[in-house]
């Protein structure tokens, strides 16, 4: 960085930390967020990558946006608009959203959710992380049902 690699890892550790924080509902023990978000590699691949995502990175034409729109599509709002739901309307969707996100928010699943009316909304008791026993159960049951598995067949 500008700042020097010792400020970079540390701007690093902090910000892959306080992820590491508040992605769950109830977090870790310090010990164990510290293990894993707070090493030198860890947090400074994890801190590139959600930074790259959040200053908007690259567009989906691949080049560089300089708007700065964070996230994957080039503008806010554009996976929402008509032209997109269009595509995507008969794809099977499974939206899994934890009630106590503070990563991604509620709203978000909800709004995408109104305007696929063939999609199935889960509101878990979680936080943001895919590894919360909640939310893993939903995404098991959502790939289940996508490979025609249900849990009476299993029975």
């Amino acid at each position: 960085g500008e700042l020097g690699d010792e400020k970079m890892k540390s701007a690093a550790k902090s910000w892959s930390v306080w992820e590491g924080s508040t992605s769950r509902l109830i977090p870790p023990t310090k010990e164990s967020i510290l293990s894993k978000w707070a090493g030198d590699e860890f947090s400074l691949a994890f801190a590139r990558i959600e930074n790259h995502y959040f200053t908007g990175g690259m567009g989906m034409s691949g080049s560089n946006d300089s708007r700065g729109i964070p996230g994957f599509f080039p503008r806010e709002g554009w996976l929402l608009e008509d032209e997109q739901l269009a595509k995507i309307s008969d794809v099977p969707t499974v939206i899994v959203q934890g009630r106590y996100d503070v990563v991604c928010p509620a709203m978000s699943a909800h709004d995408l959710h109104s305007k696929l009316p063939n999609s199935i909304l889960h509101v878990v008791t979680t936080g943001h992380s895919s590894f919360e026993p909640d939310i893993i159960e939903k995404l098991v049951d959502a790939t289940d049902l996508f490979g025609g598995k249900t849990k009476s067949s299993e029975e």
